[in-house]
């Protein structure tokens, strides 16, 4: 029987979920990073995460910002190296023919989602967008597509009421990370499958801008509701008032009691008026149903339950006044 043997890894990644399979690799496996790429240099925020920038300095890992360096010097580095593999993790760029030709067990990418549905940059936030309820792990082996491979390893993942890409992200981070490191072991023991993918249910998971972000009352509460969940986060869903922008981290739909309670005909109301405030929230009117907004941001500010929020801009939120 093949023993299990150290290898030799570069790994592609940028984002704050491929710094946890980062951490993975380094602490809990017998294997050695030998260099790290990645799109953009960041330092961590949180003093209880190690950034990939961070963990590079820690432990002394060859650290290259791709965005500085030509494809042909990225191709000549990953020769010099001579690793085994290459892992990619939310880099968020397409490795050319060349770089997947040269590790001797090629180059594998750990997708948060379920190949092939929501292929591309922000598979995590358009699930939640898209209303899904369950999502997943593919790990696969990289073809020249983007996100095309055929599959080595696929998990799923229910996706919760409240969840957002904050907290999702971080629940598939540690799926991913652990699945990670069985999908080696069967590459070294060659004991792995590969299953192509079903092409007839494939979608792609634009990535996001902050355009999108802007509130359109039109929609219903329904959709408003999970775009807040989804773009949380970044890119953070918001509004206007007084050219003032109010970021929304929390919101519901309104459910039959709201509109029980509710003296006028929604239907006859404007999209984006309010219906009424109290200490819990504010009541706007949607394209469909009722969105009540439980924790706002004002520019400059924390961001603040309604209760605290209304004691000093509770002239910003008038009933029947409509929110641009």
């Amino acid at each position: 029987m093949k023993h299990i043997k150290s290898l030799r890894i570069a790994f592609f990644g940028t984002t704050n979920f491929a710094a946890w399979h980062l951490y993975t690799l380094v602490y809990f496996s017998i294997h050695q990073v030998i260099a790290i790429f990645t799109q953009e240099k960041q330092a961590s925020k949180n003093k209880y995460f190690l950034s990939l920038y961070d963990m590079a300095k820690k432990h002394n890992i060859a650290f290259f910002q791709s965005s500085f360096l030509s494809i042909s010097e990225i191709i000549y580095i990953v020769k010099k190296l001579n690793v085994d593999l290459i892992i990619v993790v939310s880099y968020g760029l397409i490795l050319p023919e060349e770089i997947l030709n040269i590790p001797r067990l090629g180059c594998i990418n750990v997708h948060g989602s379920l190949l092939p549905r929501w292929r591309g940059p922000a598979p995590i936030q358009r699930a939640l967008e898209y209303g899904d309820v369950v999502t997943g792990i593919t790990i696969i082996r990289m073809d020249l597509g983007v996100d095309t491979g055929d599959i080595l390893h696929v998990m799923p993942c229910n996706i919760l009421p409240k969840d957002t890409s904050y907290t999702l992200s971080n629940r598939l981070a540690k799926m991913g990370s652990i699945m990670l490191l069985q999908v080696l072991d069967q590459l070294i023991l060659e004991t792995y499958t590969l299953t192509p993918q079903d092409l007839t249910h494939a979608t792609y998971a634009h990535k996001l801008t902050k355009q999108e972000a802007r509130i359109d009352w039109q929609l219903s509460a329904i959709q408003l509701e999970r775009c807040i969940r989804a773009f949380n986060p970044w890119p953070i869903s918001y509004f206007l008032i007084k050219n003032c922008r109010i970021r929304v981290w929390g919101a519901e739909v309104g459910d039959r009691n709201t509109m029980d309670h509710c003296h006028y005909s929604l239907a006859s109301m404007l999209p984006g008026t309010i219906l009424s405030i109290n200490s819990y929230g504010i009541y706007v009117v949607t394209g469909s149903g009722v969105l009540i907004l439980t924790v706002l941001q004002i520019s400059g500010k924390k961001r603040t339950l309604i209760r605290d929020l209304l004691n000093a801009y509770k002239e910003w939120f008038i009933p029947n006044s409509i929110l641009e």
